[in-house]
Protein backbone atom coordinates (compact mmCIF):
# COMPACT_ATOMS: atom_id res chain seq x y z
CA UNK A 1 0.00 0.00 0.00
CA UNK A 2 1.04 3.49 -0.75
CA UNK A 3 2.31 6.39 1.86
CA UNK A 4 -0.01 8.88 0.82
CA UNK A 5 1.23 11.51 3.53
CA UNK A 6 1.58 14.64 2.32
CA UNK A 7 5.04 16.18 3.62
CA UNK A 8 4.63 19.02 6.35
CA UNK A 9 6.26 21.32 3.70
CA UNK A 10 4.03 20.59 0.97
CA UNK A 11 0.73 20.88 3.13
CA UNK A 12 1.92 23.95 4.63
CA UNK A 13 2.35 25.16 0.44
CA UNK A 14 -0.92 24.39 -0.09
CA UNK A 15 -2.13 25.50 2.68
CA UNK A 16 -0.69 28.81 1.66
CA UNK A 17 -1.80 28.96 -1.43
CA UNK A 18 -5.33 28.26 -0.47
CA UNK A 19 -5.07 31.06 2.00
CA UNK A 20 -3.95 33.61 -0.41
CA UNK A 21 -6.86 32.82 -2.75
CA UNK A 22 -9.50 33.35 -0.30
CA UNK A 23 -8.13 36.41 1.25
CA UNK A 24 -7.27 40.03 0.39
CA UNK A 25 -4.62 42.58 1.36
CA UNK A 26 -6.60 43.80 4.40
CA UNK A 27 -6.73 40.68 6.00
CA UNK A 28 -3.04 40.49 5.64
CA UNK A 29 -2.36 44.22 6.96
CA UNK A 30 -4.87 43.01 9.88
CA UNK A 31 -3.11 40.09 10.78
CA UNK A 32 0.46 41.66 9.95
CA UNK A 33 -0.79 44.31 12.78
CA UNK A 34 -2.02 42.30 15.04
CA UNK A 35 1.70 40.54 14.64
CA UNK A 36 3.08 43.35 15.49
CA UNK A 37 1.16 44.32 18.52
CA UNK A 38 1.59 41.09 19.98
CA UNK A 39 5.54 41.31 19.11
CA UNK A 40 5.80 44.61 20.82
CA UNK A 41 4.08 43.37 23.62
CA UNK A 42 6.51 40.91 24.42
CA UNK A 43 9.81 42.34 24.07
CA UNK A 44 11.55 45.27 25.17
CA UNK A 45 14.16 48.31 23.45
CA UNK A 46 16.38 45.85 24.23
CA UNK A 47 15.06 43.31 21.37
CA UNK A 48 14.41 45.58 19.00
CA UNK A 49 18.26 47.13 19.02
CA UNK A 50 19.92 43.23 18.96
CA UNK A 51 17.37 42.39 15.68
CA UNK A 52 17.97 45.84 14.11
CA UNK A 53 21.87 45.49 14.58
CA UNK A 54 22.16 42.21 13.18
CA UNK A 55 20.00 43.61 10.16
CA UNK A 56 22.37 46.46 9.89
CA UNK A 57 25.23 43.82 9.95
CA UNK A 58 23.98 41.57 7.24
CA UNK A 59 22.51 44.24 5.27
CA UNK A 60 26.32 45.53 5.37
CA UNK A 61 27.59 42.20 4.70
CA UNK A 62 25.45 42.11 1.49
CA UNK A 63 26.31 45.55 -0.09
CA UNK A 64 28.36 47.87 -1.03
CA UNK A 65 29.20 51.72 -1.07
CA UNK A 66 27.06 51.90 -4.22
CA UNK A 67 24.16 50.38 -2.19
CA UNK A 68 24.13 53.04 0.23
CA UNK A 69 24.64 55.81 -2.23
CA UNK A 70 21.60 54.75 -4.04
CA UNK A 71 19.28 54.44 -0.95
CA UNK A 72 20.33 57.54 0.51
CA UNK A 73 19.85 59.23 -3.02
CA UNK A 74 16.10 57.70 -3.04
CA UNK A 75 15.69 58.76 0.73
CA UNK A 76 16.57 62.52 0.21
CA UNK A 77 14.59 63.00 -2.74
CA UNK A 78 11.61 61.45 -0.60
CA UNK A 79 12.16 63.39 1.74
CA UNK A 80 12.74 66.58 -0.62
CA UNK A 81 9.11 65.55 -1.70
CA UNK A 82 7.44 65.24 1.40
CA UNK A 83 8.70 68.34 3.43
CA UNK A 84 9.10 71.97 2.92
CA UNK A 85 11.71 74.59 3.57
CA UNK A 86 9.88 75.29 7.33
CA UNK A 87 10.70 71.43 7.35
CA UNK A 88 14.83 71.44 6.73
CA UNK A 89 15.00 75.56 8.98
CA UNK A 90 13.51 73.36 11.94
CA UNK A 91 16.15 70.01 11.68
CA UNK A 92 18.84 72.58 11.17
CA UNK A 93 17.75 74.78 13.89
CA UNK A 94 17.41 71.24 16.20
CA UNK A 95 20.96 69.92 15.21
CA UNK A 96 22.68 72.61 15.32
CA UNK A 97 21.54 73.12 19.06
CA UNK A 98 21.80 69.54 19.90
CA UNK A 99 25.70 70.39 18.31
CA UNK A 100 26.67 73.14 20.51
CA UNK A 101 25.37 71.27 23.38
CA UNK A 102 27.67 68.98 22.72
CA UNK A 103 30.56 70.63 22.20
CA UNK A 104 32.93 73.26 23.19
CA UNK A 105 34.72 76.20 22.22
CA UNK A 106 37.53 74.05 21.03
CA UNK A 107 35.80 71.90 19.09
CA UNK A 108 34.88 75.22 16.92
CA UNK A 109 38.16 76.66 16.55
CA UNK A 110 39.17 73.11 15.74
CA UNK A 111 36.66 72.57 12.66
CA UNK A 112 37.26 75.98 11.77
CA UNK A 113 40.80 75.79 11.67
CA UNK A 114 40.46 72.72 9.40
CA UNK A 115 38.29 74.24 7.04
CA UNK A 116 40.15 77.34 6.62
CA UNK A 117 43.00 74.60 5.57
CA UNK A 118 41.03 73.24 3.35
CA UNK A 119 39.96 76.68 1.93
CA UNK A 120 43.73 77.74 1.73
CA UNK A 121 44.68 74.53 -0.06
CA UNK A 122 41.58 74.66 -2.36
CA UNK A 123 42.72 78.30 -3.60
CA UNK A 124 45.91 77.13 -4.47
Amino acid sequence: MADNKMSREEAGRKGGQATSKNHDKDFYQEIGQKGGEATSDNHDKEFYQEIGQKGGETTSDNHDKEFYQEIGKKGGEATSDNHDKEFYQEIGKKGGEATSDNHDKEFYQEIGRKGGNSRNDNDE
